[in-house]
């Protein structure tokens, strides 16, 4: 395990207790504490961040709710096997590190006004009709990811795309047999605070931030053909780009 810096100074912005989770957290994640590794001491963590056992117990709290550590009072405070899943950036569907439960739920398929960033990508007005499939993952039996994708009205109307199921094999093989397959995506990926629908939806723990990504798919002519939305939970995922090298 890496050494903590001792005399940890205090950020001026944050509560010393969430300070200390963000730190433990950012070692645990990067493998600097491993699974099933003790934790620093109470008394350690108190010396170093200048906080009382309280402190300690309430930033210790915050990580065990994330599923993060594990221990009882009297008992050492040890990281659990728990890690963000890993996904390589792809069409439907993302492919999941293996030894995970992956499971999508469909909730709603249904005509809705296109939003503003969805209208701009397929070049419409805001609010013209489009076809929106919306999705859960939920990983691990927890829900982990609410997933929007639009489709052009006039593409996605009296297809398999309208229609209220699963997709064997998602959209792409859906819209290159209607003609449209998919050539190159676009990513834009975000972080922020969650909205108050997508906390209670992924059932957040505290304040934890949601990764955003927003995809544009094209087909071989550069339409837009498929726009995406991805609402991750911050602590549930990392993402793998793949690049290829210059030239």
């Amino acid at each position: 395990m890496r050494a903590i810096d001792p005399e940890i100074p205090d950020d001026g912005h944050r509560s010393r207790q969430r300070q200390l989770a963000g730190d433990l957290r950012a070692l645990i994640l990067a493998g600097d504490i491993g699974p099933d590794q003790r934790l620093p001491s109470t008394a350690e963590l108190t010396r170093r961040y200048g906080v009382n056992n309280q402190t300690v117990t309430r930033a210790l709290a915050i990580l065990k709710a994330e599923g993060l550590v594990t221990g009882h009072r009297g008992k050492s405070v040890t990281s659990t096997r728990r890690r963000p899943a890993v996904v390589r950036a792809g069409h439907y569907p993302a492919p999941i590190a293996p030894g995970r439960d992956a499971v999508f739920q469909l909730l709603e398929v249904a005509e809705r006004p296109a939003p503003a960033q969805v209208a701009l990508a397929f070049g419409i007005v805001t609010g013209t009709p489009v076809l929106c499939r919306h999705q859960m993952l939920v990983l691990d039996g927890e829900p982990a990811e609410l997933v929007w994708a639009y489709y052009p009205a006039e593409v996605a109307r009296g297809t398999a795309l309208a229609e209220d199921r699963r997709m064997p094999g998602g959209s792409p093989r859906v819209l290159a047999a209607l003609g449209h397959p998919l050539r190159h995506a676009i990513d834009q990926v975000s972080v922020r605070p969650a909205t108050v629908a997508e906390f209670l939806a992924l059932r957040l723990a505290g304040d934890i931030p949601v990764l955003r990504q927003f995809r544009i798919a094209y087909t071989g002519d550069d339409r837009p053909i498929e726009v995406t939305v991805m609402v991750k939970a911050g602590q549930q995922f990392e993402i793998r780009y793949e690049l290829s090298g210059p030239g």
